[in-house]
């Protein structure tokens, strides 16, 4: 995975914010597979606010591991914002970590248990709480990739906007 400038700028931008309050960071991923751990960790200093990654890709990891209601998947699937939520409460919980961010969703190449390629649940789960829904196409990678660089773009602008609180 090649991470672009400006998404390195980003996870610069969200570690500064972070350590300057004394936050953490985790995740939960799924359909991004550690990519987005990955690319959190690349600057130099990440472990002073990055604490663990549960990489969930399937639904009973999801269960055993974060925390998923069973019942919530039935209802919902695993494609949705309940879970997404639910993974990164998860997430929090199992590492303590002021922050979570959760990823859910079909990277492809075709439909998943009953959504289409490219959506995309982003959950940020911390001291405010906010669900992004994707709607991405492209192979598989690209989704991926995408879904990462939209997480991070994301968090930044939510602790830029907790900044001017």
């Amino acid at each position: 995975m090649e991470i672009s400038n400006e998404i390195l700028g980003l996870v610069s931008e969200i570690h500064s914010s972070l350590r300057a309050r004394g936050e953490t960071l985790s995740t939960a991923e799924s359909l991004t597979a550690g990519g987005l751990s990955y690319a959190l960790t690349i600057v130099p200093g990440a472990s002073d606010v990055f604490l663990g990654s549960i990489t969930a890709y399937r639904p009973d990891v999801k269960v055993s591991h974060l925390g998923v209601e069973e019942r919530t998947i039935a209802q919902h699937s695993v494609v949705s914002e309940e879970v997404a939520l639910q993974m990164g409460h998860g997430a929090n919980k199992s590492f303590g970590s002021t922050w979570a961010i959760a990823t859910t969703g079909v990277a492809g190449p075709g439909p998943a248990d009953g959504s289409e390629a490219g959506k995309v649940f982003v959950a940020f789960v911390g001291p405010t709480t906010q669900v992004v829904e994707l709607s991405l196409s492209g192979e598989r990678e690209v989704i991926r990739n995408a879904t990462i660089a939209s997480a991070i773009a994301s968090f930044a602008r939510i602790l830029r906007q907790r900044e001017k609180e």
